[in-house]
């Protein structure tokens, strides 16, 4: 008997938490498909931070499992609350407590199992979804194929069996404890709304703004930030959120009492008395919500950070198919262009060296200017801190300033399809960083570059992608005339190559050996080879977003790599994303349909007292939207300032021009988009409930 009424009751919750079961089976989808990447052999192959990965999404796992076992602790409360008097029934029939609790407990596992068994069926689709996405990242080919790892669906399973079984012991000592008077009367209790100290208490929604306003002003504003400072600025906005949600309730509570403008006007009324009392009744409810919707824009701004960096500006660091580095002046090169030859057909290859005059001025102005840097190179006055520069000397720039002459100069940029410069023999141009340029401005009045009639005058600057992470200089490259660099020293050795098509895979690693087998030979002889004597000529430029320190570069190599690099940042991201937002509007729908029948009865007296059913059908329409709406929209401010604030350093800091707002605004149409499903599906359930 107890197994066909368990059967029973599956269906009937099925039936009337349908948006529950769906979001379970999306999470458990989302985390087969997810947790595939851990143990596909083709990704471990392909990327080699696969350790990382692993890491990233074990986190990301570990945070998703603590919101779905509080998601399944809350349903499993929040139904049995709604079926406490069939369970007082049960009570009264002659059953005991512990057979409620094994047939409570039977019907959830076997829910919870059917969303299982449905989640690994989506989540094939949802891998196949999830494969392609990632093999199209790192600009390879994907082919349909199903993987059924052993290994990821004991994961899967471990961590979902986990989640419920935790939610359904603590349920299950609940039951145990409830009476009959208890049970027959839950939910009257968890109905009724207690209005106390509500004068005093609306002022905590002014001051909670306040208090969010300060926090804005603090993330704009503070400059030395630390981990305690990180740490008490989230403590602090945690707990706003959670007053806000009281301070609102008090405050329309005090609004209605008080007969406001607004109240008598259509079915404000209404309207404000059931936001009132269920903003009250889940007040902490809406504020965990609230806080899970942020981390959800937040988390997916974020990766569309990244993701926008990786498609946009990786090809712009390596303008050049292949580029190689030497600190050895003389080097030709010519046993990597064997190796090249070899493999690709190269339709040209430029040796040519950068100089140095042995000053430094660029370099202690970028040190001593840049935002990236701070005061660390300036003394308590401002001036320059010649001692810390010289510390860091190899770090970021060369030890002196580097320039390069006009012919070399256009040829590359010939190579790369750029115009050719033209200047007078008394001029320079400086190449530099787009980012680094529209930082500083035009500072030529700072410098002072001697020539050999005088000093030169500047000419210009230039801003195009121009390989500036310690190939062509760090950051920047001073032009001069042919005359004017004859007179100066070779500071290391380039060689830019054209080829023909695509790099083939593991180039720059054969290319590496080489390199290396040639570095050794050319430091044991000094009579054909000599090492500069001025030391210091190997920088990486002030990027700080992505970094790559090789000698050789091989765009179409590295190009891949780093995109592999970004993928432990960017799909952990978006997979917490995903699963946080489903969860939020899980709640907000559950909580909706559920009281739909609690609803019926207060719709059909407007309906006796002459509203129509389109009217209804609109009065429902704006209360699901006021109910939808409120933790949405405050998660939408708040979440908006803070991706904002990041992504103004993310653009300041990577070059990207993109602006900050755009990466929040991808982020709000996808949740749009999913908003729109579980609204749409709560309406329908909602209005259908009501009209009976």
């Amino acid at each position: 008997m107890f197994a066909k009424l368990a059967l029973r009751n599956v269906r009937r919750s099925a039936k009337d938490y349908l948006v529950y079961f769906v979001t379970m089976t999306v999470v458990v989808a989302l985390m087969f498909a997810f947790n595939s990447l851990l143990f596909a052999k083709d990704i471990q192959e392909m990327v080699d931070e696969v350790g990382i990965l692993t890491v990233m999404l074990g986190l990301a796992t570990f945070f998703i499992v603590i919101i779905v076992a509080w998601l399944i602790n809350y349903m499993l409360r929040f139904i049995m609350e709604k079926r406490s008097r069939e369970f007082g029934i049960y009570l009264l029939l002659g059953m005991e407590k512990r057979q409620i609790a094994q047939l409570y407990m039977r019907e959830n596992m076997l829910l919870g199992a059917a969303a299982f068994l449905a989640g690994l069926v989506f989540g094939m689709l949802v891998q196949q979804i999830l494969m392609a996405v990632l093999y199209s990242m790192i600009l390879m080919e994907f082919r349909i194929s199903i993987r059924i790892d052993r290994q990821c669906i004991v994961m899967t399973a471990l961590c979902y069996a986990g989640c419920y079984l935790l939610a359904l012991l603590r349920c299950k000592r609940k039951l145990r404890k409830m009476n009959i008077h208890g049970l027959i009367n839950a939910e009257r209790q968890n109905e009724a709304v207690k209005e106390s100290r509500e004068e005093i208490k609306r002022w905590i929604l002014p001051l909670s703004i306040v208090f969010l306003l300060f926090f804005g002003v603090w993330l704009f504003c503070w400059k030395k930030w630390d981990t305690i400072v990180i740490v008490a600025f989230l403590i602090g906005l945690i707990l706003v959120i959670y007053l806000f949600y009281t301070g609102l309730s008090a405050w329309v509570i005090c609004y209605v009492r008080r007969e406001g403008r607004a109240v008598y006007r259509g079915q404000n009324l209404f309207l404000l008395r059931q936001f009132a009392s269920k903003i009250k009744t889940m007040r902490f409810t809406m504020g965990t919500l609230t806080a899970l919707f942020v981390v959800a824009f937040l988390g997916c701004s974020i990766a569309m950070m990244f993701n926008f960096y990786q498609d946009h500006m990786l090809a712009e660091k390596m303008p050049f198919d292949i580029q190689l580095h030497s600190g050895y002046v003389e080097n030709d090169f010519a046993a990597e262009l064997a190796v090249m030859e070899e493999n690709v057909p190269v339709e040209e290859a430029y040796p040519y060296q950068i100089y140095t005059n042995g000053t430094d001025q660029m370099n202690v102005y970028l040190y001593t200017h840049l935002r990236a840097f701070g005061d660390k190179y300036r003394n308590e006055d401002g001036s320059p801190d010649m001692e810390a520069i010289a510390n860091d000397h190899g770090n970021v720039y060369c030890t002196y300033d580097t320039y390069m002459g006009l012919t070399d100069y256009n040829h590359l940029r010939k190579m790369i399809g750029y115009e050719a410069v033209s200047m007078a023999e008394h001029e320079y141009v400086i190449h530099m960083k787009d980012r680094v340029f529209r930082e500083t401005g035009d500072f030529s009045d700072q410098l002072f570059i001697e020539g050999s009639s005088g000093q030169l005058v500047c000419a210009g600057y230039y801003t195009e992608p121009f390989s500036q992470d310690g190939q062509n200089g760090g950051d920047y490259v001073i032009v001069v005339s042919d005359a004017e660099i004859a007179k100066m020293r070779p500071y290391y050795a380039e060689l830019a190559v054209d080829i023909a098509g695509a790099a083939p895979d593991r180039l720059k690693d054969k290319i590496d050996e080489v390199s290396e087998t040639s570095r050794k030979s050319m430091a044991l002889d000094f009579h054909h080879w000599r090492m500069p004597d001025i030391g210091g000529n190997t920088c990486a430029g002030s990027d700080m977003i992505l970094v790559w320190g090789s000698d050789n570069l091989v765009r179409d190599n590295l190009v891949k790599e780093m995109k592999c690099m970004l993928l432990p940042l960017i799909f952990p991201l978006i997979y917490i994303g995903l699963v946080f937002l489903c969860i939020a509007l899980t709640v907000l729908s559950v909580q909706q349909l559920s009281d739909s029948a609690k609803y019926r009865f207060r719709y059909n007296v407007l309906k006796q007292i002459g509203m129509g059913t389109e009217e209804v059908a609109r009065l429902v329409w704006k209360q699901l939207v006021l109910f939808y709406l409120c933790p949405a929209l405050f998660a939408v401010v708040i979440s908006g300032v803070i991706a904002g604030y990041v992504g103004g350093n993310f653009n300041f800091y990577s070059g990207v021009n993109t602006p900050s707002w755009f990466y929040f605004g991808i982020s709000f149409l996808l949740f749009f988009g999913v908003y729109s499903i579980y609204f749409a599906v709560t309406y329908v359930g909602f209005l259908r409930n009501v009209e009976g």
